[in-house]
């Protein structure tokens, strides 16, 4: 995650915004409007000792309301790109949206140029920082945990596609969204990335806001998001649960860098069980493990019609699918981006990428994997009529 220095300093001298510009934010029934007071007391007035995270769109904050609640404090920072529409769509969204493996969104503040949003709090942090993170963490991530917890996320996220009117995509899945209650149940957060997808589209054409490692490449290049975007940043989430390790890691020798990359090799040569975790213990499933991998690879197919959808990859990790009978063709590994620029770069009329993006592609070759988050214009010609 980056770090908002100027973010930290204004923090210091942070007062009470003016009211004279208070501006109507559309909620719901299930969404409660707090004053800033309120969120002030909650957190001790945004006590570094109270921040939990901080990201591309600003810091989060634990904090207990008067009834004794605990909640989580998402400031919006003014360095973020996330505007005032972008906001609205965020509770227009979410506010009336109740799932299991989704975190609930309790209200927020709005005034000036600042926008607040209050969550409820997941104990056990995110599934970055606890089975991929460099800090060792006390739970133990045995194989049924690791399956409740893929069942769990593709649930979730098959619920945004399917289970809501109009369709949401999250536009940024990714270990570091997935938060874990005291039970290790899997909750997708951080829906200020989410766009509506309207009823008679299947795609959007908006700015790139995601986190390299987990953009599928009709999204990262062409700025094209869709729900089969969502499934390819799931797959390379399935296949970072199953290794227990991240999508990239420089730490490694050169050809074993890319996650990704290093699954395909095994699947070809008919081997997929080397890169399954070795810490996994007598609980492992190693017939279950691989069909796990193999849906994560038919998720990252460079082909997005090949992708199968959410319901479908319920289908297939609980066994109601059969997943022998798919072909799996090459992933789009992050590697092919720079052959997919240059095919991009061959249509000036129908793509046009920001210098920034093409910038950081040209300073990263094969591997190529950081969990930088990119927010680039992109803009893309019509709109599909399929996915």
């Amino acid at each position: 995650m980056s770090c908002f220095s100027i973010f930290c300093k204004k923090r210091r001298t942070r007062r009470q915004p003016s009211s004279h510009h208070n501006e109507d934010v559309p909620g719901g029934p299930n969404i409660k409007r707090y004053t800033y007071r309120e969120l002030v007391r909650a957190t001790e007035n945004f006590s570094q000792s109270n921040k939990i995270g901080e990201g591309g769109f600003g810091s989060v904050y634990k904090g207990q309301l008067k009834n004794g609640t605990i909640i989580a404090v998402k400031v919006l920072s003014s360095e973020s790109r996330q505007g005032v529409r972008e906001f609205q769509n965020e509770l227009v969204a979410i506010s009336d949206i109740s799932h299991d493996n989704l975190v609930k969104l309790y209200g927020y503040y709005a005034e000036g140029d600042q926008r607040i949003l209050v969550y409820n709090h997941i104990e056990n942090n995110s599934l970055a920082q606890t089975l991929l993170g460099s800090n060792h963490s006390n739970i133990q991530f045995n194989w049924k945990t690791r399956v409740n917890i893929c069942l769990g996320i593709a649930r979730g996220l098959a619920y945004l596609h399917h289970g809501v009117n109009p369709h949401i995509v999250h536009r940024d899945i990714k270990a570091s969204n997935i938060l874990l209650d005291r039970d290790l149940t899997p909750k997708i957060s951080d829906f200020g990335l989410a766009k509506l997808l309207p009823p008679n589209a299947t795609h959007v054409s908006t700015r790139v806001a995601g986190t390299l490692g987990y953009l599928a490449p009709e999204y990262a290049i062409r700025g094209q998001v869709t729900r089969k975007s969502d499934v390819y940043s799931f797959g390379v989430l399935l296949l970072e649960i199953v290794s227990g390790r991240s999508n990239s890691d420089t730490r490694l020798a050169y050809e074993d860098q890319i996650l990704l990359e290093k699954t395909w090799i095994y699947y070809e040569q008919g081997d997929l069980k080397k890169i399954i975790d070795s810490s996994l213990g007598d609980d492992l499933d190693v017939t279950q493990a691989c069909r796990f991998l193999k849906i994560g690879l038919l998720c990252t197919q460079d082909v997005t019609r090949h992708r199968p959808d959410m319901s479908k990859v319920i289908a297939m990790l609980t066994g109601e699918m059969d997943v022998e009978s798919e072909k799996i063709s090459k992933p789009a590994i992050i590697s092919d981006f720079m052959d997919l620029k240059v095919r991009s770069m061959r249509k000036p009329l129908e793509i046009a990428t920001s210098s920034t993006f093409l910038s950081s592609l040209n300073a990263h070759s094969s591997p190529m994997l950081s969990n930088e988050t990119t927010q680039t214009s992109m803009i893309s010609t019509g709109v599909s009529d399929h996915e």
